[in-house]
């Protein structure tokens, strides 16, 4: 799979990715941070899923309809626990990850959401 890692995600978590073979490309090597937007749009031209633990990438997508290619949003996780729920998300909502859909870890709860209809 295809990610860009945005920078507040964390570095150890792209380390982990690239060892299991992903394409992983992280924002903090792209320069100064660009915004959301078009973090987001960077992420869509290439085809990768945006991880993210910001929170704003909701308003993007289902309010002003900004494109993706999947977001996994981790808000209230801690660092040291980011691997271990994304291979959480691997075992158990690879389908939903290869699907677009936009993934929320909110404590132990991970919520699927289907993407938006492109209009």
């Amino acid at each position: 799979m295809r990610f860009l890692i945005d920078r507040c995600a964390g570095r150890k978590l792209a380390e982990w990715l690239r060892s299991k073979g992903h394409d992983v490309l992280e924002s903090r090597t792209l320069g100064p941070d660009p915004g959301d937007r078009e973090l987001l749009k960077k992420a869509a031209e290439e085809a990768r899923i945006l991880i993210t633990i910001d929170t704003n990438f909701g308003q993007l997508v289902y309010m002003d309809h900004v494109c993706h290619c999947g977001i996994v949003r981790l808000p209230d996780v801690p660092a040291e626990r980011r691997i271990e729920l994304m291979k959480a998300i691997f075992r158990e909502h690879a389908s939903a990850l290869n699907n677009q859909a936009i993934i929320t870890v909110r404590g132990q709860r991970i919520r699927i959401s289907k993407p938006p209809r492109a209009r």
